[in-house]
């Protein structure tokens, strides 16, 4: 007789790099805070983040792959979360998120930007959408750390991004321990 499938209630974590349940201790998410995810691939920042935000709140997992979405979809049902919108959508294109102007808490930009050529557009939709003082947190790979996820010269540079973001009109707020492989930074909009 065959096992039956089955889904852990909490995220495993993202291939054992990184501790998302940990990590997002750190973001100051309160109940009923609505936060984007930005290009949340198979969603364990969501579900994570969702479970923080309780029924009050909304999450919204963005992503250009659909199958990365229907794989978020699948977690929010195992958990039983009804407070996940998924919305497929090119980040590289300003407006493409759908998002209201000025309506979220929280932007969070978990490896993303290491893979576009318009990181600019990425962090303008970001501003867009984020109210006045709400919070856009970067995580991304560290350079040198290995042979894991993508090769030293896609890395970004942690000085390199505190001033693209700032340039964008954020201020830098604190950093984020995001384990052996990965920074974090956290700025807010002023």
């Amino acid at each position: 007789m065959a096992m039956p499938i089955t889904f852990p209630a909490k995220p495993a974590g993202t291939g054992g790099f990184m501790n998302p349940d940990k990590v997002a201790d750190t973001f100051g998410i309160i109940q009923g805070m609505k936060i984007a995810d930005f290009g949340c691939g198979a969603g364990y920042f969501t579900i994570s983040i969702a479970q923080r935000t309780g029924p009050s709140g909304r999450v919204y997992g963005l992503d250009v792959v659909e199958s990365a979405l229907d794989s978020v979809r699948a977690k929010a049902r195992v958990n039983g979360l009804n407070n996940i919108e998924t919305i497929r959508a090119n980040l590289e294109m300003i407006g493409s998120s759908g998002l209201a102007s000025e309506s979220q808490d929280i932007v969070l930009l978990v490896n993303i930007l290491f893979q576009s050529n318009k990181r600019d557009n990425i962090l303008d939709e970001a501003k867009r959408v984020l109210k006045s003082g709400g919070k856009l947190i970067f995580i991304d790979w560290k350079k040198g750390a290995g042979g894991f996820g993508p090769p030293d010269e896609k890395r970004l540079d942690p000085v390199e991004i505190e001033e693209l973001v700032k340039n964008k009109g954020f201020v830098s707020e604190y950093p984020i321990d995001a384990g052996q492989f990965h920074f974090g930074l956290t700025f807010s909009k002023s």
